[in-house]
């Protein structure tokens, strides 16, 4: 074959080459523009139909569940409680009213879906979710966790008004016991969908309601547990088999993505006097306990040079805690001695007995987890400058989560459309996405500004304005992740189906979708 030949082979398989393949980029390109500006387009429209009905009176109802005697001292509502499950019927008829269908898992969560059209997993998880905890800490506020439930059924409610068409089905979620009041574990609906919580474990949890009831027996009491029944008539009639029942495992089997909506129990948003925050991570904590034993005394008859004060030893940990967090080389990174106790706590007496209950938080698990390190380093060496005794007990080690880059692009798209004011922040508080991070890689946290950035006490407060902002942002953004085209690309079918989808209910698809619907149930008057 001659040179010339060579070169000729060569020039036409570059041009077919360029012909076809840039030809094919660029077609591709124009039709993922095409794609950006049709949900542009369609998200305009939706944003002038969402009519957001106010969350305030739904707020003040549930705060009247609460076994605090006195109102404007705070909410108070554990677990399983009569309170706890007076709040879960109200969720579950305001889930129905918005034309939501309800089902509950063995543990006690309550999701309510707004159905789509897409019955199959092709390309990863089905569903778009989002919600929050409805449980209180003593004396707390009314609005962390309650607004995150409320404002995703607000949010779906409005939805479905709109005559939006989900590809995927959106969920509106109510987590189980997401504070550790009463069995000292956080989160535990979330973990257990996660697939990271222990049931032998939990079930060793002491109940501060009944120490002879373990957290089994208190779900089975509540409805849940053995008395729970499944779609498919599923039991539950052991621990393992209850936190089983509620895994969401293997990762992006169930979740396409989820977005938790939550007051931001900061000042930062309130300050810079922005409307929403899109989370970028949650920080984790680990929590450990450490315990100093001296011998003690007459305060008045042992002399200084032969104590050991358990006291002292606890003080000086404590001061090198905070510089530690100080000195990490972020402000990310925090921590808190949250608890001291000493025995025998009389003015009399040299503790015998100091005991530090330690919380570190951060976005980095290196950083954080060089801190502990540094507070064990330093608790065995205080013990042994102060000739006292020291026992160190990890509580637990949760990794933080990073959020996705679709849930995040969705969620600022979405405050964009509505020309609200936005940052990008993290979460430096616990919130159970953390633990749906486990079962979905593509998760998310729109914050919205809270007075003072308070939280945990009664006068945390966010005004109407601000919680309808909200709301309307996370309704933009669960419409969005379900139409996205799914992360893996290769099911021609469903993408298809994706672009004939219309992006609005039409009246005749609406009367055949309420001819199929159950009739309401009787006697379900909030």
């Amino acid at each position: 074959m001659t040179t010339t030949t060579l070169f000729l082979r060569f020039f036409l398989l570059f041009f077919l080459f360029f012909a076809f393949g840039v030809g094919s980029f660029s077609f591709a390109s124009a039709n993922a523009n095409s794609g950006k500006e049709s949900d542009n387009k369609y998200l305009s429209e939706l944003r002038s139909k969402l009519q957001i009905e106010p969350i305030t009176p739904h707020i003040d109802a549930l705060s009247k569940f609460s076994s605090s005697e006195d109102e404007l001292k705070g909410v108070t509502r554990l677990v399983y409680s009569k309170e706890d499950l007076e709040a879960r019927a109200y969720v579950k008829n305001l889930m129905k009213k918005n034309g939501l269908k309800v089902r509950e898992d063995a543990m006690g969560s309550i999701f309510g879906r707004l159905e789509g059209v897409e019955k199959s997993q092709k390309g990863g998880g089905h569903v778009v979710g989002s919600g929050s905890h409805t449980d209180a800490i003593p004396l707390s506020g009314k609005y962390d966790g309650v607004y995150g439930v409320l404002g995703a059924i607000e949010a779906l409610g409005a939805l479905k008004r709109a005559k939006f068409q989900p590809r995927r089905h959106l969920e509106a979620v109510m987590f189980n016991s997401e504070e550790p009041s009463r069995f000292g574990m956080a989160c535990s609906g979330s973990r257990a969908m996660g697939g990271v919580l222990d049931a032998e474990k939990l079930e060793t949890l002491p109940d501060v309601l009944n120490a002879s009831t373990s957290f089994f027996d208190a779900a089975t009491q509540a409805g849940y547990g053995s008395k729970w029944r499944g779609e498919k008539n599923e039991r539950a009639r052991t621990a393992k088999e209850m936190v089983e029942q509620c895994s969401l495992m293997p990762m992006d089997s169930h979740y396409y993505s989820f977005v938790e909506l939550h007051i931001e129990q900061g000042p930062e948003l309130e300050h810079e006097n922005l409307d929403i925050g899109v989370v970028t991570a949650i920080a984790a904590p680990a929590a450990l306990e450490i315990t100093f034993e001296g011998d003690g005394g007459h305060a008045g008859a042992q002399l200084m040079h032969l104590r050991n004060d358990a006291v002292v030893a606890g003080s000086k940990l404590a001061v090198a805690v905070e510089e530690f967090a100080k000195h990490s080389g972020s402000v990310d990174t925090v921590a808190t001695v949250g608890g001291f106790t000493v025995k025998p706590n009389a003015i009399n007496s040299v503790p015998r007995s100091a005991v530090l209950e330690i919380d570190v938080r951060d976005i980095d698990l290196k950083r954080r987890d060089l801190v502990v390190e540094q507070i064990i380093s330093t608790a065995n060496k205080v013990a042994s400058e102060q000739r006292v005794r020291v026992n160190v007990r990890m509580i637990n080690k949760d990794d933080p989560a990073t959020s996705g880059d679709s849930a995040m692009s969705a969620a600022e798209l979405a405050a964009s459309h509505l020309g609200h004011t936005q940052k990008r922040m993290v979460s430096r508080a616990y919130h159970d996405t953390l633990f749906i991070a486990k079962a979905c890689s593509n998760v998310g946290m729109i914050f919205i500004p809270c007075f003072k950035g308070y939280s945990h006490r009664p006068d945390e407060h966010s005004t109407e304005d601000q919680m309808r902002k909200g709301v309307e942002t996370l309704a933009l953004t669960m419409a969005k992740l379900s139409r996205e085209r799914p992360i893996v690309e290769d099911h021609e079918d469903v993408n298809q189906e994706h672009v004939k989808l219309p992006f609005f209910i039409s009246e005749d698809d609406e009367e055949n979708n309420n001819a199929k619907t159950d009739p309401p149930e009787p006697n379900d008057e909030l």
